[in-house]
């Protein structure tokens, strides 16, 4: 699984444990509704914003969904930047 089908599915997951549709979702994570639906259509993205994208999410999860066992998940202290 590539860096960005892990971002997708945190994004589909915290989407579903949120009720949040896709572009909610996009909006939340980077500020435009439709970068998610564009990396689901085969867009790229940066190193640096996949990172930050990963952090908000980790920072951000909902309380009591689970987290992916297999993706890795940022220390507390990385998500927080």
């Amino acid at each position: 699984m590539s860096r960005i089908d892990e971002l997708v599915a945190l994004a589909r997951e915290y989407g579903r444990a949120t009720g949040l549709d896709v572009s909610a979702v996009s909006w939340r994570v980077f500020g435009d509704t439709k970068k998610l639906s564009a990396l689901m259509a085969g867009a790229d993205i940066g190193i640096k914003r996949e990172e930050k994208a990963l952090r908000w999410l980790s920072a951000n999860w909902p309380n009591g969904a689970k987290w992916p066992h297999s993706i890795e998940r940022p220390l507390a202290a990385e998500a927080a930047r």
